[in-house]
């Protein structure tokens, strides 16, 4: 049986079935792999960013420069590209930065709008960053929320 997903309106996962590759010839496609990734995350509301930093978990903005020179950034949080995320969060990496010492602690990772964020987070959380998530709706989700409180 192949598992059937979607995404519930408030950034869930929901499926019936299972995933395993073997079950059915190919490859996934990007959404089943977004899907997959998303099953074991407790993801973020955008409204809960501001508690989650307070709270002590890290931010972490993957966004382009060119992103995040247009739109601005979330105060606080850490800019990490995409491309050298793993190796900058991994406990293992001699690249890891400083601030990733403690494997146990929150991490919320954030692209533009909540899709590479999911598979960047599921990576964290198979290199032992078990609290990795990812902020639903990514950076435009955040800065909606932001401009209907002003």
């Amino acid at each position: 049986m192949v598992k059937r997903c979607h995404i519930s309106e408030d950034g869930v996962a929901i499926c019936q079935g299972s995933l395993d590759s073997s079950d059915s010839p190919g490859t996934f496609t990007i959404n089943e792999l977004l899907l997959e990734s998303r099953i074991g995350l407790e993801r973020v509301h955008a409204s809960d960013l501001e508690r989650e930093m307070a709270a002590g978990a890290l931010v972490v903005d993957t966004r382009p420069v060119d992103q995040r020179d247009r739109d601005g950034g979330i105060p606080g949080a850490v800019v990490i590209d995409r491309n050298v995320l793993e190796w900058r969060l991994d406990p293992s990496s001699p690249h890891r930065l400083p601030i990733a010492g403690d494997p146990a602690r929150r991490i919320v990772i954030v692209c533009n709008e909540g899709y590479s964020s999911s598979l960047a987070a599921h990576t964290l959380q198979r290199l032992g960053l078990t609290r990795a998530t990812d902020l639903i709706g990514g950076f435009q989700a955040w800065a909606a929320l932001r401009k209907q409180s002003d």
